[in-house]
């Protein structure tokens, strides 16, 4: 058995995940994607039995599960998923149309429609990027000065992901989101993230504490996982006063935070599941040239 590890650098997650490969007698081959170059018509692929994307740089990612699906090549998590969680509207869009409670969120094109969507949707409200991770570039607007603001700086930097104003609406959590983590059709581990911040994630601070498994929380992060195909996935809920609902889900997640608040051991999980499926879809090695 051979898993193809793709990643950008190692961090904390891949050297867990490499040594609990080692300890199950699986051998895992190291893509770097920095060194990667494509023959569109010509497969040359290390011979592995599947893949786990660890990647770093998004876009990489997606041309390279691209390219080793059409070569028949089985990853985790596949290009549909990964194409779908990398991009907020996308994802929303599947947790709506699987009936999966999340945020209510507006989308706009001009900075005059997003202002007139902000203040139909009331203050205070969230502005984030359509792509992007670990918190970054999100805004908490409190009124109309700061959204005239806001708009105006993201029209100036000009790119077409500023240009795309995602909208969605702001609710007062206590202090903590839930990050539950998904593999295959079990959640394995759930932690609370808190932080007196707005934002919470442990990117930019937060603590991880141990959060129970309730049927809901696993019932709803199935769920969420199963709407955008994701075998492998970090499903962050928040708690509203109607219940929960999931903010966002990540694929290729990190977990170093959430080791800490569980006995179950994550890596191992991680491995078992990526030989488990290759096994069942009878993958074949990829033979170079």
């Amino acid at each position: 058995m051979k898993i193809g590890i793709l990643l950008s650098r190692i961090r904390i997650e891949e050297k867990l995940i490499f040594r609990a490969a080692e300890q199950l007698g699986v051998e895992i081959v190291r893509v770097d994607d920095r060194d990667l170059v494509f023959d569109l018509q010509r497969r040359d692929f290390p011979e592995v039995d599947i893949v786990l994307d660890r990647g770093l740089v998004h876009s990489r990612a997606e041309y390279t599960l691209r390219l080793l699906e059409s070569w028949g090549i089985p990853t985790v998590n596949s290009y549909k998923a990964t194409i779908t969680c990398d991009n907020k509207f996308l994802t929303n869009m599947a947790l709506i149309e699987h009936g999966v409670p999340t945020l209510r969120t507006m989308l706009a094109y001009t900075p005059a429609s997003a202002l007139q969507a902000i203040e139909e949707m009331g203050y205070p409200v969230v502005l984030k990027p359509n792509t992007g991770s670990w918190g970054r570039l999100l805004a908490k607007i409190n009124d109309r000065e700061a959204a005239e603001a806001v708009l105006e700086h993201k029209e100036i930097l000009g790119s077409y992901h500023h240009s795309i104003f995602y909208i969605q609406e702001y609710v007062r959590k206590p202090g903590r989101d839930i990050r539950a983590f998904v593999v295959g059709d079990r959640v394995i581990a759930a932690s609370y993230r808190k932080s007196d911040h707005w934002i919470t994630n442990t990117a930019r601070g937060g603590i991880s504490e141990r959060c129970p498994i309730t049927p809901e929380i696993e019932e709803l992060a199935l769920r969420s996982a199963g709407a955008v195909d994701a075998d492998i996935a970090g499903v962050d809920l928040i708690e509203t006063p109607d219940g929960y609902k999931v903010i966002e889900i990540n694929v290729g997640a990190e977990f170093h935070g959430l080791i800490e608040t569980t006995d179950v051991d994550i890596p191992a999980e991680i491995v078992g599941y990526l030989v488990r499926k290759a096994g069942t879809v009878g993958a074949q090695p990829a033979a170079a040239g």
